[in-house]
């Protein structure tokens, strides 16, 4: 703005700029992260994909090694599973806190909030590795858990961010949900290369590795808010002011309800979120079962070491590798169902994102469930139910990325609430449902373990069912997404 227009009374301002043109010019600004290069975007989204993978090491990567730790502690296992609290306390740090602290994020910038929870994530990973008792470490990883929880959910934060289009997000959105679930499928495989030097090293590397990067992040992460980068630019330039005055201006108290109250309130009240939380917890649980039912079976049927078998977690990482790749032909399967579609024409049919994960979730999940658990004896090759592994790794990535992207395309308007319901039940299910698998796969045996939870398996698999078949109607009678279709159509109007 030049010296002129700030002494001339009749020079442009603010007040004769209209609305739409401060829109007009904030839309084609090149400030405006979708109008950013795609090497440019790729280069954010990437490095925030490869921080998600790390955090999801921490996870896990610590039940490798959980006997050592709870022996080195003087923790029993004799009464309950006291070796897995690590786990759990991590977990359940990841659930509950994104819900209050991303909404935060969402409006007060990303950037800055970012690099100071990465910052807190590294400093925590101290006293995990130099833990002197085994409080010190439990205290230290459920403020790693928070704190990494909010850093994983910040992908599709980040995503959002950057694409518009369905056709450029499907691809950062997938990509979100695979490092989320690679993460903590391959902990312990980390911790089992690592933990021959000593336990503590699982977390030296870690830490090591996160210095590494952090002046990498500094350097290419940048602020992503939209909104927040145009409140900044409208204070110095006038033709983006009234754009500006147009953000919604939420109070406190409002943003607080919308972070922790409405997703309770979705996930309770709306059968279609309540019903596919339970499928996406428990293929999420599932990736934590596995971190004890592997290390059972093949040390009792084929006496791996710990170690040897904390490997074993890399044939469910090759069936994820496999469902991300499926995840792509079914991606544009669901932008063409726009063709069809008769209620709102043009836009793709939600309905679209689920017909891969019925099969995968009654051929992959239930299937590879019995075949790992009718395949775990002694005198059946170890490859065999190594191969059941795999194709539960498959159904988990095509199961968990199909209802990310249904609850988002149903609930558009509260996507964020209806995720982060999601997201606290998958967390909830992995803190705390793995506590059975030793009783249950000592008990039952191994193969009625995982019949049991090929059955759940089976069973659930009836809501994607019932949502292929009668979606639109099911829709139809949710007010929620009612109020999230008609706020669509006044925006487009």
């Amino acid at each position: 703005m030049s010296n002129a227009t700030l002494d001339d009374p009749t020079g442009p301002s603010h007040q004769d700029t209209t609305l739409e043109d401060s829109q007009n010019a904030w839309d084609h600004s090149p400030a405006n992260p979708f109008n950013w290069s795609e090497k440019k975007k790729w280069s954010i989204a990437a490095l925030v994909a490869l921080v998600a993978l790390l955090i999801g090491l921490n996870a896990t990567s610590v039940t490798t090694p959980s006997l050592v730790i709870a022996k080195e502690f003087h923790v029993s296992d004799h009464h309950f599973t006291h070796s897995y609290w690590p786990v759990i306390v991590w977990n359940t740090g990841a659930a509950f806190g994104p819900m209050v602290i991303l909404p935060l994020l969402e409006n007060f910038g990303l950037k800055n909030g970012y690099l100071a929870l990465y910052t807190l994530f590294t400093l925590l990973v101290i006293p995990q590795a130099l833990a002197p008792n085994f409080a010190t470490l439990l205290v230290s990883r459920t403020l790693a858990g928070v704190s990494g929880g909010i850093l994983q959910n910040s992908f599709e934060q980040v995503a959002g961010d950057l694409w518009p289009i369905d056709r450029e997000r499907n691809m950062s959105i997938t990509l979100s949900t695979f490092v989320y679930v690679a993460g903590v499928t391959l902990g312990p495989v980390l911790g089992s290369m690592v933990a021959v030097l000593s336990w503590r090293w699982i977390f030296y590397v870690q830490l090591i590795t996160l210095c590494v990067l952090f002046p990498v992040l500094l350097a290419i992460m940048k602020e992503t808010r939209g909104p927040i980068i145009l409140s900044q630019l409208a204070r110095t330039d006038d033709s983006l002011a009234k754009a500006c005055t147009e953000l919604p201006q939420l109070p406190l108290n409002k943003l607080l309800y919308e972070a922790v109250a409405r997703p309770a309130h979705l996930l309770f009240t709306e059968p279609v979120i309540f019903s596919l939380t339970l499928w996406s917890a428990f293929c999420f649980g599932l990736v934590f079962i596995m971190t004890q039912s592997i290390a059972q079976v093949y040390s009792t049927n084929y006496a791996f070491s710990d170690p040897a078998s904390g490997l074993v977690q890399i044939s469910l990482f090759v069936g994820e590798c496999f469902g991300f790749a499926a995840c792509l032909p079914q991606n544009n399967y669901y932008l063409r169902s726009a063709a069809r579609n008769t209620v709102e024409p043009g836009v793709p049919i939600p309905e679209a994102r689920l017909p891969l994960s019925v099969p995968s979730s009654l051929v992959g999940l239930a299937g590879g469930l019995f075949w790992y658990g009718w395949a775990s004896f002694p005198h059946v090759h170890w490859i065999v139910p190594t191969i059941g592994l795999a194709l539960v790794g498959f159904a988990i990535m095509v199961i968990m990325t199909a209802v990310d992207m249904y609850i988002t395309d149903s609930y558009t308007k509260f996507a964020g609430s209806a995720i982060s319901a999601v997201a606290l039940g998958e967390n909830l299910f992995a803190a705390w449902l793995p506590l059975a698998t030793r009783s249950m796969y000592t008990n039952l045996g191994f193969q009625w373990a995982s019949s049991v939870l090929g059955f759940v398996a089976l069973a659930l698999t009836l809501a994607p069912i019932v949502l292929v078949w009668k979606g639109q109607k099911v829709r139809d009678k949710s007010p929620f997404i009612n109020e999230a279709k008609y706020s669509r159509e006044i925006s487009s109007a």
